[in-house]
């Protein structure tokens, strides 16, 4: 760190001055070698092969060079941020192994590669055939699982050391030295993972521009086939590790809260924060077989996750993609007689039967995380209920649309409360609410629940909430006859 006073402090009176820092031109980062093959011939040599043939061995060229980038950036790893940390306490030799993990071991893995292409580098720079290599060398990319496997657990103990001020001043220097191209430590720790997903593509590319007939072509197809496999073993053991170590950090307030099937849970197909209704943070969590809401919080400077509600079983989730503006966010009484916070990006969950539990109105940030939510809870649900996959989106007939345009408007705020989510608990049948609640029986809501089932059903209990001006008995008597399910505001 450098201060202010720092410029002339312990100088020598009477010896030039340094410039200060501040002033300094910064050390533009280091670059990558961005040279293609093509621009490593001469004039003459160039013009003796064909485009697809530059085209094929540019393809070869972009997986040599990209293995040359990964071992200096897994040297970088060791010698850059591992040993200087060790060397000056910052962190213990256990703590660096474990964020770490192995990456020594594997620079000669990828030199093996390189290796075996140099030889099969023919005078005019040329790669003749590369099939037979790749068949060989795949298999060993096995060697990752764990590594890719400890990659959460690490992020978080790396995350979690940040919060050392040494720890954080040490990896804010090496951010602003050139050697870092303005990446930081995890940038690097994650290279290798990048890499991985990236040998599908570069096989692919070589393969677009070999020939049908050279002997390449079945080996790349090999190729293509074996990393596919590799890589699929890699995330399955990877989103059992992710899973394991989350389902770890749920804290339960209730007993009752823990569904035996978290155990068999051996994925985690996302996860994410997102907003409930009254506009808490809560960290959702999809499991193969549950739907867990959670508050982040902190226990003895240990990150946990306070389960929140009942998980509800996938196998007994019903989701709903609201409209945007069919709720309103907040939860406050008083803004569900407004015209503001309409909610975007939103959508519900709940139990198939509503007596298990609450449901819950979520909001996702934008258009496109929605519907990766969507996606997945879709693909959760088609597991246990393949007819059942589609999101349960509202509907409604034109007679219906009109039969809900002539209903009056002063009611059309309070439609906005009516879901029994977490701000409104389910009362229990027969109960009556109490006085002090803003609302007896809520309205259920035009996005789940038929014209004709809004017309048929009857409430128990009078509306305690204030009423606009001029309210006629008859739409006292609408709003009563739109009350499905008696709930509470809490």
């Amino acid at each position: 760190m450098s201060f202010r006073g720092d410029g002339n402090g312990g100088k020598t009176p009477g010896v030039p001055q340094k410039p200060c820092s501040k002033a300094a031109v910064p050390t533009p980062p280091k670059r990558r070698n961005s040279t293609l093959w093509s621009e490593t011939l001469d004039v003459h040599q160039k013009g003796t092969f064909s485009t697809k043939e530059i085209k094929r061995q540019e393809a070869i060229f972009e997986l040599t060079r990209g293995e040359q980038d990964l071992i200096e950036d897994l040297q970088l790893a060791r010698k850059a941020y591992h040993d200087p940390m060790l060397k000056l306490s910052i962190m213990s030799e256990e703590e660096l192994t474990h964020i770490f993990g192995d990456l020594d071991a594997y620079i000669p893995l990828h030199e093996d590669l390189l290796a075996q292409l140099a030889r099969a580098t023919g005078p005019d720079g040329t790669v003749g055939q590369i099939g037979q290599i790749v068949v060989s060398w795949l298999p060993g990319l096995n060697a990752y699982r764990d590594y890719c496997s400890n990659q959460v657990a690490a992020k978080a103990l790396l995350d979690q050391k940040k919060q050392d001020r040494r720890v954080q001043d040490f990896l804010q220097r090496c951010l602003e030295s050139p050697f870092s191209r303005k990446l930081d430590l995890w940038s690097f720790l994650d290279i290798p993972r990048s890499r991985l997903f990236k040998y599908p593509l570069l096989l692919r590319e070589i393969l677009k521009h070999t020939a049908p007939e050279h002997p390449d072509t079945p080996r790349l197809e090999q190729a293509i086939t074996i990393i596919q496999g590799v890589l699929s073993d890699i995330n399955m053991k990877k989103g059992e590790s992710e899973s394991q170590y989350y389902i770890d950090k749920l804290e339960y307030l209730d007993d009752r809260q823990r569904d035996p099937r978290i155990d068999q849970c051996k994925s985690l197909l996302c996860h994410g924060e997102l907003r409930n209704k009254s506009g808490t943070k809560l960290h959702v969590f999809l499991f193969t077989e549950l739907l867990v809401m959670t508050r982040s919080v902190t226990r003895n400077e240990h990150h946990c996750f306070q389960v929140y509600r009942q998980p509800i079983p996938v196998q007994d989730l019903v989701l709903e993609d609201l409209q945007d503006g069919d709720v309103k966010m907040g939860g406050s009484f008083r803004g569900a007689f407004s015209n503001s916070d309409k909610a975007k990006n939103i959508f519900r969950v709940r139990f198939h039967d509503p007596s298990q539990g609450q449901s819950h109105t979520l909001q996702v940030n934008d258009v496109f995380h929605k519907q990766q939510w969507l996606n997945c809870l879709r693909s959760a649900i088609s597991v246990h209920h393949p007819a059942d996959a589609a999101v349960t989106t509202p509907a409604s007939s034109p007679a219906a649309d009109a039969h809900s345009k002539r209903r009056s408007s002063k009611i059309s705020a309070i439609i906005h409360m009516e879901e029994a989510d977490e701000n409104c608990p389910l009362t229990p049948a027969g109960a009556t609410s109490a006085p002090s609640s803003p609302c007896g029986d809520e309205t259920p809501s035009p996005t789940s629940t038929s014209p004709s089932s809004r017309s048929s059903s009857s409430s128990s209990s009078p509306l305690s909430s204030p009423s606009p001006k001029h309210k006629t008995k008859k739409d006292k008597r609408s709003l009563c006859a739109l009350g499905k399910r008696k709930e509470t505001m809490v």
